[in-house]
């Protein structure tokens, strides 16, 4: 990276981002730069980073008719991901204010597909939310092959795959999902090879749940909005419901809303909060 760089903080939910503007493919991010960009003591911090950068410069391998701009994710620890949701949220939040997009309706490339952006609000004033729902892609779901340890306890996972991976598990009623220790990774039994990042969920209503995320490669974050489109999934599945009725989910740092089109993609719809601009030194 250059020595110094302009940057965006913004958050989704909480899920908080450091976005770096790189139209044409500049940057160098090697992962100690993104460790560094997110120390919450020593850095701007964050759950990760976010390169906005067009698709045709990224160095990647793209369809001919991939969306112009593509989300370069990684996560606090330096490792690259394929795909998340507040992340892309927030990110057409940034393009739209930076001139780089126009009109409400538009896609982002993702190492997970393309991404369909859909705003709904845009923000009245500075720091102000603005109002996005994502399309998701299409969910594959797996239940009994695997188990959580919780609390001493050993949990049945739905293993969700919303692009990257997710093992969701409900607490048995009566649990305090607040109250929960997730300082550590819980362990799966077995562990998938690629890891994946791990729900736990308490029913709060009908097609209404609460959740707590534990993410690769960062820890315990505030939201997760691949998590939580898996959580509705798995819930929508515990329950039998067929409806594609929406699903409330709410987290640490808010709440959003899961939905299905008529062609079975989930759909997630939030809040993108653009915080802070400034000039870093990496």
């Amino acid at each position: 990276m250059t020595d110094s760089i302009r940057f965006t903080k913004g958050h989704g939910t909480e899920n908080d981002f450091v976005i770096l503007d790189d139209p044409d493919g500049a940057l160098d991010l090697e992962p100690q730069a993104v460790i560094a960009l997110t120390d919450r003591r020593a850095g701007i911090g964050g759950d990760g980073v976010i390169r906005a950068v067009r698709t045709r410069a990224a160095g990647i391998d793209a369809p001919v008719d991939a969306p112009e701009w593509f989300m370069d994710y990684r996560n606090a620890d330096g490792s690259i991901a394929e795909m998340c949701g507040n992340g892309v949220r927030v990110l057409a939040a940034h393009l739209l204010r930076a001139g780089h997009v126009q009109g409400d309706r538009f896609a982002v490339w993702t190492r997970a597909g393309a991404r369909s952006v859909d705003v709904l609000e845009r923000a009245e004033t500075d720091g102000a939310p603005w109002s996005v729902r994502i399309g998701m892609g299409r969910s594959t779901s797996l239940q009994g092959e695997r188990t959580v340890e919780v609390a001493g306890q050993a949990l049945p996972v739905t293993d969700v795959d919303m692009g990257n991976p997710h093992a969701v598990a409900f607490l048995p009623e009566g649990t305090a999902l607040e109250q929960l220790d997730l300082t550590h990774r819980p362990s799966l039994d077995p562990e998938p090879p690629a890891d994946a990042n791990i729900e736990l969920v308490v029913e709060r209503g009908p097609r209404h749940v609460a959740m707590r995320v534990f993410e690769r490669g960062v820890g315990e974050t505030r939201s997760c909005g691949t998590g939580i489109a898996a959580t509705a999934v798995a819930a929508a599945l515990r329950a039998g419901d067929t409806s594609a009725e929406p699903w409330t989910v709410d987290v640490p740092g808010g709440r959003l809303q899961v939905g299905w089109t008529a062609t079975g993609e989930v759909t997630l719809t939030g809040p993108a909060v653009l915080v802070a601009d400034g000039v870093t030194l990496v």
